[in-house]
């Protein structure tokens, strides 16, 4: 790191183009925190991975304090099925990685059952590959250097842990597909194995039962479709821009204003759009999952604009 380096930059990355089918994208960043910067984070069925030699983070979930980690610069955190809090002050700078759970699991080389609903600092799993790799990237210098090195150590890493159940890939792969559509029971005559069964492999393995990985997918599609109206509100990422506080604006009708932007947004319509019964699960799984209703969520985006 030099004098001249930039106070705040994201650089992405794509990954070698063998490894796209299971990593999306590498981003890079650095960022200054003058303050307490407090995030909150939706939650999500993905994996976050930051590789970090700058300024420590908390991550916090509300529901339980063991769940969370504090000081680290470098984590994993697992499927969650709530929102949880991140906090930093200085300055950061590192590489964050969202995997699906099945490719975590590969790389990680252990159930996500264990990680579900838990941040937990590198230094902590097993045989510290993860520290390793750290160390390598801080010593690394400029970004497309450092994405190489991931491609290398990711690709040799995927390349020595056996494959997941063909059965268990295809399932999540119907999940995905369907954006979470569907009957579980109708996907476990799919498959072939009982629910029950289905439901324990997923906890196992992906970290969250299928019934609530559909809704996180549903949830996440609706977040995506919010980006039609110009805000897009997560799941964010862990380096993403601040969501801010809460505003308690509350559901204010199938038609509540959009704050700033003159025109309505038809909660009922986007509801229906990702696959929600009625505007009402819509509007739970957001206070669920995000920590908020939707309509309080723009709001306070708007307000930061």
């Amino acid at each position: 790191m030099t004098e001249t380096a930039p106070t705040d930059e994201m650089v992405v990355g794509l990954p070698d183009v063998r490894l796209r089918p299971f990593v999306d994208r590498y981003v890079g960043y650095r960022e200054r925190a003058d303050l307490p910067l407090v995030r909150r984070e939706s939650a999500g069925v993905f994996v976050v991975l930051i590789l970090g030699w700058g300024a420590p983070l908390d991550v916090t979930d509300p529901r339980s304090a063991e769940r969370g980690v504090t000081q680290v610069d470098s984590f994993v955190a697992g499927t969650f099925d709530g929102w949880c809090t991140t906090r930093t002050l200085g300055v950061g700078e590192g590489v964050e990685l969202l995997l699906a759970p099945l490719t975590a699991r590969r790389l990680l080389g252990l159930p996500l059952g264990e990680l579900t609903n838990r941040a937990v600092g590198v230094g902590q799993l097993p045989d510290r590959w993860l520290v390793r790799l750290r160390d390598r990237l801080a010593a690394t210098p400029g970004w497309p250097e450092r994405f190489v090195l991931l491609d290398r150590v990711l690709g040799a890493r995927l390349a020595a842990s056996p494959p997941v159940d063909a059965r268990l890939d295809w399932a999540w792969r119907w999940l995905v597909a369907g954006g979470g559509r569907g009957s579980v029971g109708a996907l476990a005559d799919e498959v072939g194995w009982s629910r029950r069964h289905l439901a324990s492999r997923f906890r196992q393995d992906v970290g969250l039962p299928p019934k609530t990985v559909a809704r996180l997918l549903r949830f996440q599609q609706a977040c995506t479709a919010l980006s039609d109206v110009g805000l897009a509100i997560g799941p964010s990422a862990m380096v993403g821009p601040d969501s801010g506080p809460p505003a308690d604006g509350g559901h204010r009708g199938p038609a509540a204003a959009e704050p700033g932007a003159g025109r309505p947004v038809d909660w009922a319509a986007v509801a229906a759009r990702c696959g929600y019964y009625d505007q009402s699960h819509l509007i739970r799984d957001f206070r669920e999952f995000a920590g908020a209703t939707p309509t309080a969520l723009l709001a306070s985006r708007s307000a930061i604009a």
